[in-house]
């Protein structure tokens, strides 16, 4: 399914992309855009490719064909980083000893920064404490990182995606191992990064439970791309009726 034409920009085009490693093919003629402000979740089983698609879209990979472009620009060619912001898996296994403070930790995110922006040290310390102020973690700042919750430690890292103001916010399964409840806040906090700071977000999860009340647009992915397209249609799509069937359990109400 191909979105309705909307006045948003793209942010995000992917164009035929496919992806082998050696014989094992991982991504097949995989086509889709991102345009601002969207709450995408990008949804499939383990090993379905999600991970690998977000790593070609960030150039971190390089397709076996196709290609993908950022705010208008092919990816290889693409230098503002900045205003792309990125949680990889397992950001948030942390050593409890590691000696870094929260406010360090998000100061770290400023190293992706524009080449050619030079910020002096009064704004970047305004910078982190602004983006400890959108995650609610200002008060912890000077904490150890390690010493911190599971849910705690997520939100610092999303504060270091976001220190840079980014136009669009990728993470990659950030809810493993968290309790329901965390999770819930967690969403309830990127719901507000979407709506209040206009950051796009987009989601990589294999659960599936994820499809509620925050995200509009849904991608399903398993090695080819199902379905893309409004949270609402995907509920009565023929993608939505084969997760069913293949045993997936979906959340598909909204509040």
């Amino acid at each position: 399914m191909v979105l309705p034409a909307t006045n948003e920009k793209v942010l995000i085009d992917v164009e035929d992309v496919s992806f082998s490693y050696g014989e094992a093919i991982v991504l097949s003629h995989v086509s889709f855009s991102i345009r601002s402000g969207d709450f995408l979740a990008v949804i499939g089983p383990n090993g379905s490719g999600k991970t690998t698609l977000i790593k070609i879209i960030l150039g971190l990979l390089k397709p076996t064909q196709g290609i993908v472009r950022i705010m208008s620009k092919p990816v290889e060619e693409f230098s503002d980083w900045g205003k792309v912001g990125y949680i990889p898996q397992k950001a948030t296994s942390i050593d409890p000893f590691f000696p870094v403070s929260v406010r360090e930790v998000v100061g770290m995110g400023l190293l992706s920064a524009r080449k050619d922006r030079r910020l002096s040290r009064k704004n970047e310390q305004q910078a982190v404490e602004r983006a400890l102020s959108q995650v609610g973690m200002q008060d912890l700042k000077d904490w150890r990182i390690g010493r911190l919750s599971g849910g705690q430690q997520q939100r610092v890292f999303i504060a270091r995606a976001v220190v840079n103001e980014p136009d669009i916010l990728f993470l990659d399964e950030p809810t493993t191992g968290v309790d329901a409840s965390t999770q819930e806040h967690f969403y309830d906090l990127l719901d507000t990064l979407n709506e209040r700071k206009k950051i796009t977000i987009v989601l990589i999860t294999h659960e599936t439970g994820i499809i509620n009340k925050h995200v509009r647009q849904v991608a399903c992915l398993n090695r080819t791309l199902s379905y893309h397209g409004t949270h609402e249609e995907f509920c009565s799509s023929e993608a939505f009726k084969q997760m069913l069937a293949g045993g997936h359990h979906v959340i598909s109400h909204r509040h």
